[in-house]
């Protein structure tokens, strides 16, 4: 007997409306039509017209959602590409608990992405009470698929695996806790991302033998659960050649030598394929306008595509300020911005804090407390290493955006839940230093010296000697990133480092204990109070006349 849909429980019946509605994706429109406004589709445009809205300025702590289908094996970033590499950790793993991929390659595992535990009210909650002030999902990675109703990509999750619009409800319930929502856009990269699929063994019992992608086409989907869907579509084709960096024979020897040298991919447009590109500008134009995200990262160097991410930049921002009534709410991150770009867009540091003192334009850094996507038995960064990494970031004129990663199911770990309880204790004292400030006149002193690049995204061995400054409604905000032996010793508010800068009153942020204190010639000097009120990094208000 057929269960009355009534009966069933909400998130079921969400799902069975939601497969009941799935659209077959429509032709894209001849032409690309941009919302009208001040911003033209040019570079120059672009740097003549943007400027960074307050409330990022303001936020200084968004909660990234990384969670696609890659997380359903619990192996960690790249799964879907790395899987085809015979030899890879990642292949290994999914030959042993899934078969050869040439039988069962990644395409398999959406269908087994059923998001079946995911609570995202729960989680928001979670995420506010950690301080989150800015809400991030990812749309689409470099596997190229769309979670969300997607107008011109059947390979989306509201037709496969979660059968739900994932980017749909987490904007609904991010906004209704009161946080700006953002997408996060990858795709532009899958037309050669994905092309491992496209291979095969090179020894063992399968030598030779090709993987899904070389094989499969639509036609072959009949009685199966992707019927009526394209395998090229999502794996994006074979290609003969590809466009590498200059002495590169692979991608992943390209790849391989940029992460090395802390250099962000250089994406141009697939050779021979603008419907690729026409693709992807309309996927991420239906994305903008169905959901009317405030904040847009795209994972490129610069603008993806040539033409077609200039076109999406100037369509984000134009119909975003009539959104907000003429006024700009919009954020656009990229990464790799040449010197004169950089007005256009807000630079985007990769598990990086950027390098140098305070820069002159609001930038942000994402990070991750493990991996992008899930990862079993990962060890975390702890919340000390991510509250010294937030405030270094702040006093150097930045925004963090933290990624937790999800499992397949939508859960997070108990070691995720604990973490973000204890970044919540941290913030919840410590914020007024934090949220709605900006740089000082210097962000800061001491011994340590951030690494450049990647390595700044390690466990920096600060002490107690390396200070950060922010300032707030008149106050400075002096943050120490260790706990000291004794007395606090401050040579930026020394009397001869800031004349004119008589220090009026000192107290300890989250604590009502007198703050004893003498500013002299050469420095500030304040004892070391009997109690920290937050482990990790404590915090001083100060008023100066």
């Amino acid at each position: 007997m057929s269960t009355p849909w009534k009966l069933l429980a909400p998130s079921l019946l969400a799902a069975v409306l939601a497969a009941a509605s799935a659209r077959a994706a429509e032709p894209l429109p001849a032409t690309r039509t941009l919302a009208p406004g001040p911003f033209a589709p040019t570079w120059e445009s672009l740097v003549a017209n943007y400027q960074c809205p307050d409330w990022f300025r303001d936020a200084k702590l968004g909660i990234w959602a990384h969670w696609s289908a890659q997380c359903v094996p619990e192996e960690g970033d790249w799964y879907a590409r790395n899987l085809y590499m015979q030899g890879h950790r990642q292949a290994e793993a999914h030959r042993a608990k899934y078969g050869h991929p040439s039988e069962f390659g990644f395409m398999e595992i959406y269908n087994l992405w059923q998001a079946d535990r995911w609570e995202p009210e729960q989680l928001m909650q979670l995420y506010v009470a950690a301080g989150a002030k800015y809400f991030v999902a990812m749309a689409n990675h470099e596997d190229n698929f769309d979670a969300y109703d997607s107008r011109y990509f059947d390979w989306n999750s509201v037709r496969v695996g979660p059968r739900r619009d994932i980017i749909g409800t987490w904007a609904k319930v991010a906004r209704a806790h009161g946080l700006r929502f953002g997408v996060s856009n990858h795709s532009s990269h899958a037309w050669h991302w994905f092309q491992t699929a496209y291979g095969y063994d090179a020894e063992g019992p399968k030598a030779g033998v090709r993987y899904d992608a070389h094989r499969l086409t639509k036609a072959d989907g009949q009685g199966k659960w992707w019927e009526g869907l394209d395998p090229q579509d999502l794996y994006t084709g074979p290609r003969a050649g590809m466009v590498l960096p200059d002495g590169f024979t692979s991608t992943k020897a390209a790849h391989e030598w940029q992460d090395a040298h802390n250099l962000p991919w250089t994406e141009a447009p697939p050779p021979d394929d603008p419907v690729f590109v026409d693709r992807w500008f309309f996927r991420l134009q239906d994305l903008v306008d169905q959901y009317q995200p405030d904040f847009l990262y795209l994972d490129n160097t610069e603008l993806p595509l040539g033409q077609a991410g200039l076109d999406i930049a100037a369509h984000f921002y134009n119909a975003n300020i009539a959104r907000h009534g003429g006024k700009l709410e919009a954020v656009l991150t990229a990464k790799g911005l040449r010197e004169e770009r950089r007005p256009a867009v807000v630079q985007d540091y990769e598990r990086s804090v950027g390098n140098g003192g305070i820069q002159p334009r609001p930038f942000e850094t994402g990070t991750c407390i493990g991996q992008w996507h899930y990862k079993k038995d990962i060890t975390y960064k702890s919340v000390g290493q991510v509250v010294r990494m937030l405030v270094d970031i702040v006093s150097k004129n930045g925004t963090l955006l933290l990624s937790i990663p999800q499992r397949g199911d939508g859960t997070i770990d108990d070691r995720e839940v604990a973490f973000l309880a204890g970044l919540g204790q941290w913030t919840k004292v410590n914020g007024e230093g934090i949220y709605g400030s900006r740089p000082w006149r210097t962000f800061g002193e001491g011994p340590t010296q951030v690494p450049r690049g990647r390595a700044g995204d390690g466990v920096i061995p600060y002490t107690s000697a390396d200070l950060r400054f922010t300032t707030k409604d008149g106050k400075v905000y002096l943050f120490v990133l260790a706990e000291p032996a004794g007395t606090l010793v401050v040579k930026s508010l020394g009397l001869e480092a800031a004349p004119g800068q008589r220090v009026s009153s000192i107290s300890l942020v989250g604590s009502d204990e007198p703050v004893r204190w003498a500013q002299v010639a050469a420095d500030l000097r304040i004892e070391k109070p009997a109690h920290l009120p937050s482990a990790d990094v404590y915090s001083y208000r100060i008023v100066l006349e």
